[in-house]
């Protein structure tokens, strides 16, 4: 892997996040909110709709350090149901590596949407970590599972994502957020003005067809700068920082 920019020169995934602490200075009432997307030259978000065949390992790996440098990692309903997520931190070893820098093992999931979910899926089955629902749904509760679930219900029909990050950091002591999607969560924590940087891995594909990054209009232009860029091979990871 090349770092292109800033000072070019050899790197690699760890190297690049070895110092990279997003929880040492959050906002005074939300977390910090860091967004993980990968997409085609093309702007896509999905090949036949799902996320995993747009990256490479070095994408998988870049996901995977991410991961075990925050306090929750979030997605939306739609994304649970179709990437069916297990384990956030399933290796030993990384849970370990993220007790070192002072967080818990295992990350909070924070899902956000409907309780129409795949209840089977390994994320609730694997009886490890926990899992927060932000809701709109008046009705119905999960089913028993083994993983731990907790659900927070929002009236007026949506879930106002300003509130829900006040309460991520009020209630549940969270400092910093990885949001990996899907693309109309993205839109709403965009248009709320809460995101604080995107990572986003460009693959080398064109696919002509699916959803984008962002899926629904912003009030106005997210002004956004490079913190860095990689390459390797053909494929470039790119890390923005709201301007």
């Amino acid at each position: 892997m090349q770092r292109l920019a800033p000072d070019p020169g050899p790197t690699s995934v760890a190297a690049q996040l070895e110092a990279y602490r997003p929880w040492e200075n959050p906002p005074a009432d939300r977390p910090h909110l860091t967004l993980n997307f990968a997409t085609t030259l093309d702007g896509r978000a999905s090949i036949d709709g799902r996320s995993g065949p747009i990256g490479s390992d070095t994408d998988t790996a870049m996901l995977v350090g991410l991961r075990q440098r925050f306090d929750a990692v979030m997605i939306g309903a739609g994304t649970m149901r179709v990437e069916q997520y297990g384990r956030i931190i399933g290796d030993p070893g990384k849970r370990e590596h993220r007790e070192s820098l002072g967080l818990s093992g295992d990350p909070l999931m924070v899902i956000v949407g409907s309780l129409d979910l795949p209840w089977d899926a390994p994320l609730f089955t694997a009886g490890a970590g926990r899992v927060l629902i932000l809701t709109s749904d008046e009705e119905g509760e999960p089913p028993a599972t083994a993983t731990p679930v907790e659900v927070a219900r929002e009236p007026e029909g949506r879930v106002d994502m300003t509130v829900a990050m006040r309460l991520l950091r009020a209630d549940h002591d969270i400092r910093a957020v990885l949001c990996e999607g899907g693309p109309r969560l993205h839109s709403q924590l965009q248009a709320a003005g809460l995101a604080d940087e995107l990572f986003l891995t460009i693959a080398p594909k064109l696919v002509g067809a699916g959803t984008t990054i962002l899926e629904g209009a912003l009030p106005e232009v997210a002004e956004l700068e490079l913190a860095w860029l990689l390459a390797e091979g053909s494929e470039l990871f790119a890390r923005y920082r709201r301007a």
